[in-house]
Parts: structure tokens; C-alpha cells; sequence
């Protein structure tokens, strides 16, 4: 190699390294300067503090509570597993009924959207009247929360599929399942696992709010018990977890995508 040249894509990888930085570091600065403008809004008395506590007095109360936070953390990421593995299956379930029968289509449809304009809040109080203050009105206003983007993302991904290649596969002689197998199920898997993103947060959330209504243990039950303590040190510490609990889901479902999507990850790579 003549003196004074280099390898083709050395020269790209600094600039890839750069961009992974900057990606990492933008957002940790962002933050940062936030929390720093919230202390010093506090500091200097702008706002008072026993309305505001400040990242401080969070980290503490955190720090603080967090084998019983942790204890709480635990019932209610029992809730959200079950009932969000309950959610996708019969989302996935819905989807595909919907798909395969034009009536389940034009029956469905409407009540799977008349299911979300129902308020989580108000049908809380119902759940509970009806099912008690045990497991199963948490899991039940989960279900309900979670299905809704995982059988809507299901719908759109089979339809999307290019008629051509469904009439080239019959040509063929494939059957319905192969048609779903190797046709279908692969177009809608990207978008099978963005509405899985938003139904890992939703079901976080819908426990919470559950729990909110009576129970002995979960994130809920302890953001009312010092709610009525008037302790937002501790409030503001829970919102923190259950933050960091729907990131992680979110994180897992990440994981997923990349495991059961190889050829995404490919892609991703050639970039």
C-alpha cells in the first residue's frame, strides 16, 4: 500500500464513534442541566420547597426507602408481567381473527376502539367493586390497557402484506398457515413490537393506577400512603421508579425485537 494512504472505512469510524457518543452524551447532558436548573429553582426560593422537593431530597428519600420501595416495586412488576402477557395474547389472538375472517374484522373493529375511549380511571373503581382489592382487577385494567396497540399494530403489519406475493405463494400451493408463517407474520413483526413499546408503559401505568384504589402492597399503594403524608420527596422518588421500571420494560422488548428480528440488526450494522 503506497505510502500516505489508508484503509477504506478507517476514516468512517471515528465519525462513528462520534455519532454514538454524541447520542449517549446529548441526552445525559440534557438531564443533567435540567436537574441542575430544578435545584437552584428550589435553592433560591422560586418555588417553595415544601411544594417542590429538591433531586437531592429525592436521592435521599430514594435512598432512604428503597428496600420498602423495592418490596413495592416487586407486587406490582407481578401485576404488569401477567397481565401484559395476558394483553398480548389476546391481542395477538384478536389480530388474528381479524385477519382471517372479514366478519370478526367488521365486528371487532369498532369495540377494540370503543375500549380505549373508556377512561382506565373510571372503570378502575368498577373493577374493584366487582373483583375485590386481590390480583385480579390489577391484571384486568391491564389487559384492557395493553391489548389495544398490540391488536392494532398486528392488523396493520398482516394487511400490509403485498397481495402479489400472497397470490404467488397460492400459486404455489402454500397453505393458509404458510401464507401466515412466512408471509405475514414477518411483515408485521417490526410493527407487532413498536405497539409492544407502548403496551410494556401502559401496563406499568395501569398498574399503578390500579393499585391506587385499594391493595396491600405495589408502587400505587405507597404513592397514596405518602401522598396523605404530604411527603413529595417520596412521591417524586416513586415517579423516579416507575420511570426507570417502564425504561427497563422497554429496554427488554428491545432485547426481544433484536433476537427474534436478526435481520434487522443487520441492517442496523450496515449503516
Amino acid at each position: 500500500m503506497p505510502h500516505g494512504q489508508h484503509r477504506p472505512g478507517n476514516a468512517a469510524t471515528p465519525q462513528a464513534g462520534d455519532s454514538r457518543a454524541r447520542r449517549v452524551l446529548t441526552p445525559l447532558v440534557t438531564v443533567a442541566g435540567l436537574l441542575v436548573v430544578w435545584e437552584l429553582v428550589v435553592d433560591t426560593g422560586v418555588i417553595p420547597n415544601f411544594l417542590l422537593p429538591t433531586p437531592i431530597q429525592v436521592v435521599e428519600a430514594l435512598v432512604g426507602d428503597v428496600s420498602l420501595i423495592a418490596g413495592h416495586a416487586a407486587t406490582t412488576l407481578v401485576e404488569t408481567a401477567i397481565g401484559l402477557l395476558v394483553g398480548v395474547a389476546l391481542g395477538f389472538a384478536i389480530a388474528v381473527l381479524m385477519d382471517r375472517f372479514e366478519g370478526f374484522y367488521l365486528a371487532l373493529k369498532p369495540l377494540v376502539t370503543i375500549s380505549q375511549t373508556i377512561p382506565t380511571i373510571a372503570i378502575a373503581p368498577l373493577l374493584v367493586l366487582w373483583f375485590g382489592y386481590g390480583l385480579a382487577p390489577k391484571v384486568i385494567l391491564i389487559v384492557i390497557t395493553t391489548f389495544f396497540p398490540v391488536t392494532v399494530s398486528l392488523i396493520s403489519g398482516f394487511r400490509s402484506v403485498d397481495p402479489d406475493v400472497i397470490d404467488l405463494m397460492r400459486t404455489m400451493n402454500a397453505s393458509r398457515w404458510q401464507v401466515f408463517r412466512y408471509a405475514k407474520l414477518p411483515a408485521a413483526a417490526g410493527q407487532f413490537f413498536s405497539g409492544l413499546r407502548i403496551s410494556a408503559t401502559y401496563a406499568i401505568v395501569g398498574a399503578v393506577i390500579a393499585e391506587w384504589l385499594g391493595g396491600n402492597s405495589g408502587l400505587g399503594v405507597y404513592m397514596t400512603r405518602v401522598r396523605k403524608s404530604f411527603s413529595y420527596d417520596r412521591m417524586f422518588a416513586v415517579i423516579i421508579v416507575i420511570s426507570a421500571l417502564s425504561l427497563g420494560l422497554m429496554g427488554l422488548v428491545d432485547l426481544l425485537q433484536r433476537v427474534c428480528m436478526p435481520w434487522k440488526r443487520a441492517e442496523g450494522n450496515k449503516r
